[in-house]
């Protein structure tokens, strides 16, 4: 496996655009990838979307991102309030938001659901992520749960296992509201985590996996044109 450096080349910041259906889904998807980022990748700046979150996993979604943007260069936290699971239904209002994402925000790298998740909200935000950012790196983070939907991911960022161990510790502080669901466990998160460390061949054991559908490699070609 060859591995690339995640950088910003000619700026001083990193920008990254975190998309989530709901409040804890880019922690579960893509926290421990956040966590090494904002602790090793120099100035790291995040626009943070939770697109779905009402009442108390509002004030969860709030409290949850604060931690883990903690170290951010800069950060933005935008909580809005469609309708839990009708996404579907409410495309054309959901699809405006993000016309009107894409006017300010111009990131380097943008985390989002995976395009076969069962979850009909999940699969919505996917789409609307690639119909609306048409130049960006796309990396698509998995949530396990009960659909069974998970797949052969073939990006992976190796983690310490500290962050991986932070990062399931965190979510099952910061979501009270979710302690009830059978399978939203530390165990269930770091066991995911271990999986992909596995098959990543990671030093560590560890590692957060995605998917991406398209990426660019930049190389330097050492012959005169025409040859």
């Amino acid at each position: 496996m060859i591995p690339f450096t995640l950088t910003a080349p000619a700026r001083s910041r990193l920008r990254l655009l975190c998309l989530g259906a709901h409040c804890d889904d880019l922690e579960i998807g893509c926290g421990g990838t956040l966590l090494t980022l904002l602790r090793s990748a120099g100035a790291v700046e995040v626009h943070w979307v939770v697109l779905s979150s009402t009442g108390p996993r509002r004030e969860e979604a709030c409290r949850s991102a604060s931690e883990f943007l903690q170290g951010a260069a800069a950060s933005t936290i935008e909580i809005k309030e469609f309708r839990d699971g009708f996404f579907p239904y409410l495309g054309y209002e959901i699809k405006e938001f993000f016309e009107d994402l894409k006017q300010r925000v111009n990131p380097d790298v943008i985390f989002t659901h995976y395009r076969d998740d069962r979850h009909q909200d999940h699969r919505l935000v996917s789409d609307l992520t690639w119909n609306t950012f048409r130049n960006h790196l796309i990396l698509e983070y998995e949530v396990p749960k009960y659909d069974g939907d998970l797949g052969s991911p073939n990006v992976f960022v190796p983690l310490h296992e500290a962050d991986c161990r932070r990062k399931a510790a965190l979510i099952m502080r910061m979501f009270e509201t979710q302690r009830s669901r059978p399978w939203f466990t530390e165990e269930t998160f770091l066991a995911l985590l271990r999986l992909r460390g596995i098959e990543a061949s990671s030093p560590t054991g560890y590692a957060e996996a995605f998917y991406c559908r398209k990426a660019a490699l930049e190389v330097q070609l050492n012959i005169p044109l025409g040859a």
